[in-house]
């Protein structure tokens, strides 16, 4: 399974055809989480990913354990960041084992990638502390220019996954209906439904337009307040019974 997950590493570098919108989103939601979380928190991080989101939790929150199952991520980032203090852990999520628990536990653009997201929500849902929280994001497949797409004619299926979605390794589509469904399925509550990165055109589109910071942190505020139309989806969740 680790030269399974190592085969995408590729997608994960600024050579990919969607980071631009990569590097928005996963600069945009660490802060957001932050925003949200006071810093005197432990957190465990589900994946590296990228690493935006790993490199400014660690500098924040009290203490910072991240598990990812691909050891050529795992160096790229070290690499990258050797300063970095969080507490990485080469595992599988599936197998991933603890006695601690944690007061945050994020899921940055996780479940999309896994064989059964109920066994890995099941799983981790019990190394929440007491009152603890968890962030659950994922790609929306029916974000705003999705819809355009598919009111155009250019896309049959908002929730057929696409080219890049196959280079990430991505196995499925959510929409917010889906992805609320998904995390109670496995005895979560939902507390709170955002949307991370609103835009109306397609990437190369996008690109073209050369928008500003300003415009592009805009587009990330707006698409707080409309989850279904945004480009990725930010639920938190606590235990069903808290």
């Amino acid at each position: 399974m680790n030269n399974t997950l190592d085969t995408y590493i590729a997608a994960y570098s600024d050579s990919f055809g969607y980071a631009y919108d990569n590097n928005i989103m996963l600069n945009w939601y660490p802060r957001r989480i932050m925003q949200l979380c006071g810093p005197q928190l432990s957190l465990l991080e589900l994946g590296i990913g990228h690493g935006f989101s790993t490199q400014r939790f660690s500098s924040y929150f009290r203490t910072h354990t991240v598990i990812d199952g691909s050891a050529s991520v795992i160096a790229q980032f070290q690499e990258q960041y050797p300063d970095c203090p969080a507490h990485i852990i080469e595992s599988y999520f599936e197998t991933f084992e603890t006695e601690q628990r944690f007061d945050l536990i994020v899921m940055g653009f996780v479940l999309e990638h896994v064989q059964d997201p109920q066994q890995v929500l099941r799983k981790f849902k019990q190394y929440l502390a007491p009152g603890g929280r968890c962030f659950v994001l994922v790609p929306n497949a029916q974000s705003l220019h999705r819809r355009f797409g598919h009111a155009a004619g250019l896309l049959d299926d908002m929730m057929t996954l696409g080219a890049g979605d196959h280079q990430l390794g991505h196995l499925r589509a959510y929409s917010l209906a889906t992805l609320t469904e998904e995390l109670e399925q496995a005895g979560l509550r939902v507390v709170r439904k955002e949307g991370l990165f609103l835009k109306p055109f397609m990437t190369s589109q996008m690109r073209s337009l050369n928008l500003s910071d300003n415009i592009t942190t805009a587009m990330c505020t707006v698409a707080i307040d409309y989850p279904e139309l945004s480009c990725a989806l930010m639920l938190e969740a606590t235990l069903a019974d808290q």
